[in-house]
């Protein structure tokens, strides 16, 4: 047994562990969370997603369409969005376009019901670091949050391969469409979604008349005819949410006056 002279004179070598360890604890105990943002309309899906990554990660922020979404990064900050495909106002793809150009530090993930091999692909090409199908999130997510943070990219298993041929489909394409221009994509999810021009107009600070501009503009590269055309165009394109069967009335003659 250790003579209680020698145990008397480490008392304060003790202390001095002990505090020390103390702080390592409470240093342990404040190193921050990385910080999710989540950007979803359907309010219940955005609420089991927040309660799953609680434990894990600091979730600064929640919204409901891709505007909403850039109005709030400047005050939260976050190192991660993870962002719905068919989102209102603005779609989850052009959402992370102007993030990747206004903010290329966060890191972004595409969580959606959407397991079509060519927009995934596309995303990829925006920016997007993962690409995830909302029927196998859980556990997944937070394991791509981590993949990503780490400067990777992550990609569920279901939708490789598939993405695989994509690739080297595109790759010897020799007439690839021509593509839309940002503000024609923020243009035709906006009338496609029902709004007229003067309401497009408020949303995008801009004329009238410059969106009567973009919209013919999109149907004459795109031979559309009617309305009903260039809702479906923008269907086509992955821009109407996956639970909107139809978007809101868009009669014609409400923007003939307009123009």
């Amino acid at each position: 047994m250790e003579p209680e002279s020698k145990r008397a004179c480490r008392g304060p070598e003790l202390l001095k562990y002990n505090d020390t360890a103390r702080d390592n604890i409470v240093r342990r105990e404040h190193v921050s969370k990385p910080t999710v943002f989540l950007a979803d309309d359907h309010t219940m899906f955005v609420d089991a997603l927040h309660t799953m990554l609680a434990g894990v990660f600091d979730v600064v922020g929640v919204a409901a369409d891709g505007r909403e979404v850039l109005a709030s990064l400047p005050a939260t900050k976050p190192d991660v969005v993870v962002l719905d495909m068919g989102m209102p106002l603005l779609n989850g793809l052009d959402t992370a376009r102007q993030i990747r150009r206004l903010y290329p530090h966060i890191k972004l993930i595409m969580l959606t019901v959407d397991d079509d091999p060519d927009l995934a692909t596309e995303a990829l090409e925006a920016g997007i670091s993962g690409y995830l199908l909302k029927t196998s999130v859980g556990v997944e997510l937070a394991t791509a949050i981590a993949v990503v943070l780490k400067g990777g990219r992550y990609v569920t298993p279901k939708m490789q391969s598939r993405m695989e041929e994509v690739f080297v489909r595109w790759g010897t394409a020799l007439n690839r469409k021509r593509p839309l221009t940002a503000r024609q994509r923020e243009v035709l999810q906006l009338l496609a979604e029902g709004r007229t021009m003067k309401e497009a107009a408020e949303i995008l600070k801009l004329t009238s008349r410059t969106i009567a501009f973009h919209k013919y503009r999109i149907m004459e590269l795109h031979a559309l005819k009617t309305t009903a055309d260039l809702i479906k165009f923008a269907r086509d394109q992955k821009m109407l949410g996956a639970y909107d069967n139809a978007p809101h009335p868009h009669p014609s003659s409400r923007d003939s006056h307009q123009a």
